[in-house]
């Protein structure tokens, strides 16, 4: 089973529920949001292997080009310019190889272009990945792609990019269910509404957890009883939250924090039906 948590905005605790939930169950973890992760940092996996993760991007023999402009027009991303010769702007290329194909001299041969990397390891038996995109890069999707495809029949529990981006409807693929991590106010209830949104768009079947709750009566609290909205639990507003939060220690190694964790793995196994 493959569980996304994911939130419409950044710093609602959408890490800090998915790695307290794949640590208290022991199922794979894998930190998608690769433009920032810090998953690794809670969960503090050790024996850490690392591969580059890369994509193929077009090379021009200029003594074979007839400069017929057939790999321009077909560049959706418009990666090629012809200026007196075909010219790649790299990072505009997303390695779909379709310049190659077209070309009808065989001029265009590809190399790998390092993008980022992957990181596997281990806490305690617990498998743990993680990707980083390399500064400067603006595509994470090949880094989510080569992420997922570790994904076997084990229950994995992925930790999606903030927002709903591209990365995010990637990261969404296949999954089996979805948690929404939000906060009660009006920008969680805004951003909220926009994850909401593409979940229900993508036909995945998903509940909320509230964080930060200090006053039952809220408007986030509302909408999701309006919209018939599960919510799976809630996580106070507790200054020994963010105390353990800022040392990089999970909530589960408190009791009280543990119990509250799971109930929401109750309730989840409640709504899907499945034995985590």
């Amino acid at each position: 089973m493959q569980i996304a948590v994911l939130s419409g905005k950044g710093g609602t605790g959408k890490t800090t529920v998915s790695t307290n939930l794949a640590k208290i169950l022991n199922v794979r973890y894998i930190d998608c949001d690769v433009e920032e992760p810090n998953g690794f940092i809670f969960l503090k996996p050790e024996n850490i292997t690392k591969e580059k993760v890369s994509i193929p991007v077009p090379k021009i023999d200029k003594s074979k080009c007839i400069h017929c402009k057939k790999c321009i027009e077909i560049c959706q991303f418009n990666a090629l310019v012809h200026i007196d010769e075909v010219m790649l702007f790299e990072k505009l290329c997303h390695g779909c190889g379709a310049c190659k194909t077209i070309c009808p001299t065989v001029a265009i041969t590809e190399y790998d272009r390092p993008i980022g990397e992957i990181y596997v390891g281990n806490s305690d038996e617990m498998e743990c990945l993680s990707g980083i995109l390399n500064v400067t890069e603006p595509m994470a999707g090949p880094i989510i792609s080569q992420l997922k495809k570790r994904i076997d029949n084990k229950t994995t529990i992925i930790d999606c990019s903030p927002g709903s981006s591209c990365n995010v409807v990637k990261a969404l693929l296949d999954v089996d269910y979805a948690i929404l991590v939000t906060e009660p106010t009006e920008f969680g209830l805004h951003d909220l509404e926009i994850a909401v949104e593409l979940i229900r768009k993508m036909n995945i079947p998903f509940g909320v957890i509230i964080n930060r709750m200090s006053n039952n009566k809220n408007v986030v609290s509302t909408y999701c009883l309006d919209e018939n909205i599960n919510v799976l639990g809630t996580i106070p507003y507790d200054k020994q939250i963010a105390i353990m939060y800022s040392k990089g220690d999970l909530l589960i190694n408190e009791e009280k924090y543990k119990q509250m964790f799971n109930n929401i793995i109750h309730n989840i196994k409640e709504v899907t039906q499945c034995n985590l």
